[in-house]
């Protein structure tokens, strides 16, 4: 049985308030690269199965843009970043101010896809950067490998070396919004986080929070 099927709403808000102090520091980071406000938020935080992870994400046939990162130091873990294709493309047209870049139409120019592993290095670095202060555990995310595809395709690839872990993993909920330019609507992105075997313990205990409470 997997560790993660133990988190209680206690890890879990624990999770998330760590993760709304790693969004404000991405929207800070964001907001100057834009020369903008760009607000950002954590809504939700749970454990989901395998299945339900790829229905979040809009179904395992859905083309979305990923980009994947391996989170190394002393908490080992895989962290998947997935956007919608038409959220990423407004996010790369924002920072590029190149609006007529769409994923429908490759081959990509380099600046447009160096932005978008750039917002997966902000996004991802501001989240493990809070989650490390947080615990006192050195953890640090690889350089990131993007895709283009299905979700499911690419997440299943992954779970190749995964998958002798865990059917479970942590979906931490962003949601985008420029407040600039007075839009209602948000962008939402899902990040997928599989920690290693001994991870998952070794970072609650570092919050401390036993796991049995």
């Amino acid at each position: 049985m997997s560790y993660l099927e133990h988190i209680s709403s206690i890890h879990l808000d624990i999770l998330k308030e760590t993760g709304n102090i790693g969004a404000g520091n991405a929207a800070t980071a964001l907001s100057k690269m834009m020369n903008k406000k760009i607000e950002m938020k954590v809504p939700n935080v749970r454990v989901v199965s395998f299945d339900e992870m790829m229905e979040m994400a809009g179904g395992a046939e859905s083309i979305a843009a990923i980009v994947y990162f391996k989170i190394e130091g002393e908490a080992p873990s895989h962290m998947f970043f997935v956007l919608p294709l038409e959220h990423g493309e407004r996010l790369v047209r924002q920072m590029t101010g190149n609006n007529s870049f769409s994923f429908a139409a490759p081959p990509y120019d380099e600046l447009s896809i160096s932005a978008f592993q750039e917002l997966g290095n902000i996004l991802v670095g501001s989240y493990i950067s809070s989650l490390s202060d947080f615990t006192g555990l050195k953890m640090h995310p690889s350089v990131p490998a993007m895709s283009i595809d299905m979700i499911g395709a690419v997440i299943s690839y992954g779970f190749v070396e995964l998958s002798q872990f865990s059917d479970y993993c942590l979906v931490i909920e962003t949601a985008f919004k420029d407040v600039e330019n007075n839009r209602t609507e948000s962008m939402d992105g899902h990040f997928f986080l599989f920690p290693d075997p001994d991870s998952s313990e070794k970072i609650f205990r570092s919050l401390g929070v036993a796991i049995d409470e």
